[in-house]
């Protein structure tokens, strides 16, 4: 993240300069997003998620999605460019900021699915966060210059930073993994949810189904508190399926989507065809 304007500049230039980068388009995304994602809260629970007012915020809150998670990927291609070097497209596809692009497109584009946004505003919450703390309060308030050597017995002082960037910090840190667990529970339920829709038959379901599994299946490869969901999810089953009044027949089923589910998972690991790669966190 590029450091905020000079603090000799004059505010009306700082602000200038801190609007021109890509950095801020980066951050009015993520802002968007969660104003639309209130305003259509606030649609859904009056039960008017149909209403004009409601699908303009859906479609663009993931308009703002692609866009935030573009700027990233296009950054990330750029400093590869300036270096000379190459990405493979299966390393491409496994970069969290292109899937999470490639899936706000999806979501765009196919019938609404309320649930869908909440992953992105989790995220949008604290990266709005950060750049605030980083960027925008810095830039409003440049923070003041800390003493001299010579007045702390020949140790500088570094410059005292805002208390509502104390804040803003302290806040990021305490419930960042809080925060990511939310996420992984979130798109686990929403697998579900799509899941439902596709055994309904439901207009175009069933490739809804098949991109966000894909989705899914990236996101359990990457994120260790997806893997966490999951394993609790398959424990909870194993419970269900162990009380003596289950059938016969439906834990033998269990067992079976199981074994199934392990064995397609071990298929589709990318990893095993690109080798083990860092993978840049999404943002």
């Amino acid at each position: 993240m590029a450091p905020p304007p000079s603090a000799n500049l004059p505010l009306t230039q700082r602000l200038m300069h801190l609007a021109q980068t890509l950095q801020f388009g980066w951050f009015m995304g993520h802002l968007t997003l969660l104003f639309c994602t209130l305003r259509y809260g606030l649609s859904y629970i009056t039960f008017n998620y149909y209403s004009r007012w409601a699908r303009y915020s859906y479609r663009t809150a993931f308009i703002a999605a692609a866009a935030t998670y573009g700027i990233v990927v296009y950054k990330a291609y750029m400093a590869r460019a300036r270096t000379g070097q190459k990405q493979s497209p299966l390393a491409l596809i496994g970069d969290e900021n292109v899937q999470y692009m490639l899936m706000a497109l999806v979501w765009l584009f196919f019938y609404q699915v309320p649930l869908a946004l909440l992953p992105f505003a989790v995220y949008s919450v604290f990266h709005v966060a950060t750049y605030t703390r980083a960027n925008l309060i810095p830039t409003i308030t440049p923070p003041q210059p800390g003493a001299s050597a010579s007045a702390t017995g020949g140790k500088p002082v570094a410059p005292k930073a805002s208390p509502l960037a104390d804040t803003i910090g302290r806040f990021v840190k305490k419930y960042y993994d809080t925060s990511m667990l939310l996420v992984a529970s979130l798109e686990i339920g929403l697998w579900f949810r799509v899941l439902l829709s596709g055994l309904s038959f439901a207009r175009g379901s069933w490739i809804l189904l098949i991109a966000y599994s894909a989705f899914v299946r990236a996101r359990y490869s990457q994120s260790s508190f997806v893997q966490g969901v999951v394993r609790k999810v398959g424990d909870s089953g194993d419970a269900v399926v162990a009380n003596q009044s289950v059938p016969p027949v439906a834990r033998q089923a269990w067992f079976t989507v199981k074994g199934l589910t392990k064995q397609l998972g071990d298929v589709t690991d990318l990893s095993r065809y690109m080798g083990k790669q860092p993978i840049k966190k999404a943002q």
